[in-house]
């Protein structure tokens, strides 16, 4: 397909996003696609979700990919992937534009449900997005949800995926307990993370009201305490929240199972909803779902949580977790006090963190 470069839009770890015109069209003010850019020379990420894209076609609650293509501009080689444009934004934009910056409840189990079915369909297709926030929920023109940016997404786990599992990856706000303290990034990793985009859709505030990123780790991955459920949410939404709120892995209800929770069961927005069978409230056996660990860390966090799209990249592990992480015998240690305290213990430099926020951007 033949396509002029628009205006920028964005700028993420993997490259450039532009605004793309087919050279057919006959108004360059009407875009109907954007295109993510990288150089060609390191642009695995961005190849490798475009191949993740081509396997998801189907779901309307999945971004859809029109394609790939080189280009030599300005001297460099560029590699190109072509995805619709959601002329709507993201959910974050939808945020900051609702006046009192949250959404009325309606709203709320209507993108919910939307969101369930795009990770219901991403799960039994084998694959975790792994970096499921605010920004990364786009809008069409109608107002349907889009989930984006599948730059982090991997299939189910592998042996040599075990053996990567000491690295952060994601977005703080949004990790899961199992994801901060064990590495592991599977399934029940989405559902916690759509639980913290509920929360802040509800109130307009990350779920976790914690500047501080020692501190943010240490209260995701040690102990107890789970993010707070907002009052103002309904009985069901309340529910619905604590069964993404739960800190054992295999005991987090799946997409399937949400589903068919009250909260969304209910709203007849589109399709009906998969059957739910033999689960109950109180009983939940594990999800027959894939879990598979994801390995790429992408956070960037303030108040609101904002896109990584101009943030530094940093290595991990770094030789300083290898050396406490990596034991005598060549395994790992996996004990969580020990792995959070070289996580959020390690000095950087300073040209690594934001001056905004506070905040560092890893891969």
């Amino acid at each position: 397909m033949n396509w002029i470069r628009g205006e920028s839009v964005g700028r993420g770890s993997f490259g450039k996003v532009n605004l793309a015109i087919p050279r057919c069209q006959s108004s360059l003010f009407c875009p109907s696609m954007v295109v993510k850019s990288s150089s060609a020379s390191c642009s695995a990420t961005l190849r490798n979700e475009k191949l993740i894209l081509d396997e998801l076609k189907g779901c309307p609650q999945i971004i859809n990919c029109l394609g790939d293509s080189y280009s030599y501009e300005n001297g460099e080689k560029l590699y190109n992937v072509l995805l619709e444009y959601a002329s709507g934004g993201d959910l974050s934009d939808k945020l900051k534009n609702s006046g009192d910056n949250r959404l009325p409840e309606f709203e709320v189990k209507k993108y919910t449900k939307a969101l369930l079915k795009g990770l219901h369909y991403i799960h039994k297709s084998g694959y975790v997005h792994c970096d499921i926030k605010l920004q990364n929920v786009l809008l069409g023109e109608d107002g349907q949800v889009k989930i984006a940016d599948f730059g982090l997404a991997k299939r189910t786990k592998s042996r040599k995926d075990d053996k990567l599992r000491c690295e952060l990856r994601g977005t703080p706000l949004y990790m899961s307990p199992e994801m901060v303290t064990g590495g592991e990034q599977e399934s029940p990793a989405d559902i916690w993370a759509l639980g913290c985009v509920l929360v802040e859709m509800a109130t307009g505030n990350p779920a976790w009201r914690c500047s501080d990123m020692t501190r943010l780790l240490m209260t995701i991955g040690v102990g107890d305490q789970l993010p707070e459920i907002p009052e103002k949410l309904s009985e069901e939404g309340k529910d619905f929240l604590k069964k993404c709120f739960v800190k054992d892995p295999r005991k987090r209800w799946t997409a399937e199972m949400l589903l068919n929770h009250p909260f969304v069961a209910g709203q007849n927005y589109d399709d009906d909803t998969v059957a739910l069978k033999d689960q109950t409230c109180e009983s939940v056996s594990p999800s027959t779902s894939p879990r598979c660990p994801f390995d790429f860390p992408d956070w960037v966090s303030d108040g609101s949580a904002e896109s990584s799209a101009a943030c530094s990249i940093t290595s991990l592990p770094s030789p300083a977790i290898k050396e406490l992480l990596n034991l005598n015998d060549g395994t790992w240690s996996t004990a969580p006090a020990e792995r959070l305290r070289v996580l959020v213990g390690e000095r950087r430099p300073e040209s690594e963190w934001s001056t905004a926020d506070g905040w560092v951007s890893v891969r």
